[in-house]
């Protein structure tokens, strides 16, 4: 019995030396299969004959609701009522293809027209001169007129601008019972880059004379005024300047002598950061240096479409409930 189960476990001899080699073989076979793979990579899609004009860009808006404790008190109409200020985008065109008809139209609002053509930001002078009648009618010494109600310098100025609307408008922000004021948005074009008005200045940075400071003067006297009325700023929009020989230069690439106007974008995004107001990027979100030609009537004027388009824009960001509808 010994002699036969002796016979059994001979009868499957187990060599642990092949199995080893067919370990490594195995290991060595797995380790060039992958190698293979790797060498040969994945299929990519990439053509390196197409050509596309666009590029990824981020949009810089910041849009901030007013602290309800702002509206605390306020009696509110019922009435959405929106107070436009600026400069030529509001003003050059008042008709039912005007900016601010279009935000009436597109938002149900009742809209002011509150600009002045020719206008900027910032003033020219530290202090008003009577000879350069314009700085009545900048956004702070606006601004500052509307939260004091006194509006006898803009009156006076107003005499002597050949612009009748000078007139007509500053009456009718006289008259203008801010308490039903429920929005204010403004908006100036590249105005103050072309007519190289500073941008900054970190040591004073309320500063009329300058771009930002101008902005953050204005925007902290409306505010003290009348805390109820959300404010919101509409940034400028790509646009070219003239040089001595009167061809035009790229705005984006042309330091005038404060920076380019992408620059004025961000200190101007930092200051309504500052006095805590909504921002609407326009330089990138919706006249840009691709699209331009469709929607301007020369280096800096809007057409109807340009108009269309921002008004569409200002109401996409503050009345999205309707844009969805």
């Amino acid at each position: 019995m010994e002699e036969k189960q002796k016979k059994n476990t001979k009868g499957v001899p187990i060599n642990i030396h092949i199995i080893l080699l067919a370990a490594i073989v195995l290991v060595i076979g797995f380790s060039a299969y992958r190698l293979y793979r790797w060498n040969k990579g994945t299929p990519s899609d990439y053509d390196p004959n197409y050509q596309t004009t666009d590029f990824d860009i981020e949009v810089m808006d910041n849009l901030i609701p007013l602290s309800p404790d702002k509206r605390e008190g306020f009696a509110d109409d019922g009435i959405t009522t929106i107070l436009c200020l600026g400069d030529d985008p509001f003003s050059l065109e008042r008709g039912e293809n005007g900016l601010a008809e279009q935000i009436a139209r597109k938002t149900g609002a009742t809209v002011y027209n509150g600009s002045f053509t020719g206008t900027t930001m910032a003033t020219q002078f530290s202090y008003y001169n009577d000879g350069y009648i314009l700085d009545a009618f900048s956004f702070s010494y606006v601004a500052k007129s509307l939260a004091s109600g006194d509006f006898d310098l803009m009156k006076t100025a107003a005499t002597y601008s050949y612009d009748e609307n000078f007139a007509k408008t500053t009456q009718m922000l006289s008259e203008l019972d801010m308490n039903t004021v429920d929005m204010i948005c403004i908006m100036y074009d590249g105005s103050d880059y072309i007519n190289k008005r500073p941008c900054d200045d970190p040591n004073a940075p309320y500063d009329e004379v300058t771009y930002t400071g101008a902005l953050r003067s204005g925007v902290r006297a409306i505010q003290e005024a009348y805390p109820h009325i959300r404010i919101v700023v509409m940034s400028h929009t790509f646009c070219h300047s003239i040089d001595e020989n009167g061809n035009f230069q790229n705005g984006d690439r042309a330091n005038l002598g404060h920076g380019t106007l992408s620059h004025y974008l961000q200190k101007e995004l930092d200051a309504t950061m500052d006095v805590g107001v909504s921002f609407i990027d326009n330089f990138y979100g919706s006249v840009n240096e691709d699209n331009y030609l469709e929607y301007m009537t020369d280096y800096i004027h809007f057409n109807d479409a340009g108009r269309e388009l921002l008004a569409q824009r200002f109401a996409d960001c503050l009345f999205p409930e309707l844009s969805a509808k």
